[in-house]
């Protein structure tokens, strides 16, 4: 959330996500630039609050069995950062259909930026450069809609190339049966079976082909 601190805006949220998870761990693939271990840092000192009452935050590199340790944990933690790298560790380790079916199975599961895109079925309407060759864009697929998260379709003075809703536009017509749901920063979506609520201060905005784009308040979608 711009003006606040790194997961500040999103604490309560987390919490209520948890519902009382102690064991949790995070996949911290996504960082590039910055080791795993001091991104692991970064999110228990964005959720210290929570490590007060009790929650002990693990990242999965430490644990000799990965597989295992999605399923022995409370619940799944997934930062962000580049998207093609998160998927490329995802696919390489195995770890895709693990992660998908503890989701599915109702293990509370908490991802932002990177870390909520891979929910779509595919990570083509991410921001983010294609750093690395992740074998494949389909992602976990557990949302049967694509998300642009960071959403914006502000112009900088002097731009001359496309916006954001040109390229999203670009995406629904050449992929006309698959929707996308722009969010924006600060903002969340919380998923319980079929129930999908957007939460936070900002609309949202629907992107569909053949049609022009809908602003989604935030509410039921």
């Amino acid at each position: 959330m711009p003006g606040r601190e790194y997961l500040e805006h999103a604490v309560d949220a987390i919490r209520e996500t948890l519902g009382g998870a102690k064991n949790v761990v995070l996949i911290p693939y996504a960082s590039v630039t910055i080791v795993w271990d001091s991104t692991a840092k970064n999110v228990r000192k964005g959720l210290q609050v929570l490590r007060d009452e009790g929650v002990e935050i693990t990242a999965i590199h430490h644990f000799k069995d990965p597989v295992a340790a999605l399923a022995e944990c409370d619940a799944i933690l997934v930062n962000g950062g580049n998207t093609f790298n998160l998927l490329h560790h995802l696919r390489r380790k195995e770890l895709i259909v693990p992660l998908r079916n503890e989701i599915l199975n109702g293990k509370p599961y908490v991802g932002w930026s990177a870390g909520s895109g891979i929910c779509a079925p595919t990570i083509r309407t991410t921001n983010d450069m294609p750093i690395i060759d992740p074998a494949g864009f389909d992602a976990l697929g557990v949302i049967d809609f694509q998300l642009n998260a960071h959403y914006t379709n502000a112009v900088p003075e002097g731009w001359m190339g496309e916006t954001r809703d040109q390229r999203l536009a670009e995406f629904v017509h050449i992929n006309p049966t698959m929707p996308v749901l722009g969010l924006p920063e600060g903002d969340w979506l919380r998923v319980r079976g079929s129930e999908i609520t957007l939460h936070g201060p900002f609309a949202g905005k629907w992107f569909r082909a053949g049609a022009e784009p809908e602003t989604v308040l935030p509410g039921r979608l």
